[in-house]
């Protein structure tokens, strides 16, 4: 799957490791819920933090639409949850 984040690019990210993004993105989900930003803070550059390292970048040049896209590292809470659907940020 092609996932941006913004303000940073492109990497490729194989399915199976949405597992694993999905009990972060279930702990961001939380800690908005309840109004923890620090935590909110915390989770947010973890789950961003394990979306770079098991994805492989895109070059900037590369055209294809991505199919998930996060917010920058430093989006507030309002911001992300403009972007939230009723899974979180990543489906499933």
């Amino acid at each position: 799957m092609i996932v941006r984040i913004m303000g940073e690019g492109q990497v490729m990210l194989a399915d199976s490791h949405f597992a694993e993004l999905n009990k972060l993105d279930d702990e961001l989900l939380a800690e908005m819920e309840a109004g923890d930003g620090p935590g909110f803070r915390r989770t947010l550059q973890a789950l961003l933090s394990r979306v770079r390292e098991l994805g492989e970048p895109l070059p900037d040049d590369f055209l294809e639409p991505s199919e998930l896209i996060l917010p920058s590292p430093d989006a507030t809470l309002e911001e992300v949850r403009e972007l939230l659907s009723e899974d979180g940020l990543i489906p499933g």
